[in-house]
């Protein structure tokens, strides 16, 4: 069984860090880079760690009873997309760091760090909405455990329980 308020409490984290490395983004951006690898790695690094965290999280919650509960597929799914935004936001720091050091490579490479920041910029902004859907996964399942000391039944549904409702075909969900 998947321990919920611990996955609750990762999502909350998950949330802030990402707000913590949206703002290092914007600050490494808004200066001149000059050492990219040094300036920009460290952030990376930790951007492309905590997409493997959350790629983890998604994985332990998509094999526990989490979907099953109601509203909990959708959360999933939310929260693998977020997951997509911080990988992408790793990518976008490793991309500004090229991007800079193609100055030492190529004569006719921007000798400005612009396109580095712009890189960065978009990894922030990636950030952001992946932060925003931590936020509000963390709170929708909070509110869900919440109802659970009230309602238990929610808690302990059985999956035959849930399967009885089958789901619409895809076709007649997108319509």
């Amino acid at each position: 069984m998947i321990d919920l308020p611990e996955h609750t409490r990762l999502l909350g984290e998950v949330s802030r860090t990402l707000r913590e490395l949206s703002t290092e983004a914007g600050r490494i951006g808004e200066g001149e880079i000059a050492k990219p690898v040094r300036e920009i790695a460290p952030l990376s690094l930790r951007v492309h760690e905590l997409a493997a965290q959350c790629t983890r999280q998604v994985h332990d919650l998509s094999v526990s009873h989490y979907p099953m509960t109601e509203g909990g597929a959708e959360s999933l799914a939310h929260l693998a997309g977020a997951c997509a935004q911080i990988s992408l936001a790793a990518t976008l720091c490793n991309l500004a760091i090229h991007h800079r050091i193609e100055i030492y490579l190529y004569e006719d490479a921007d000798p400005t760090p612009a396109t580095s920041a712009d890189q960065l910029r978009r990894a922030a902004d990636e950030m952001q909405r992946a932060a925003t859907t931590y936020r509000a996964a963390a709170q929708q399942l909070s509110r869900r455990l919440a109802s659970f000391t009230t309602h238990p039944e929610f808690l302990h549904r059985s999956s035959t329980h849930v399967n009885a409702k089958s789901p619409a075909p895809a076709a007649q969900r997108r319509t």
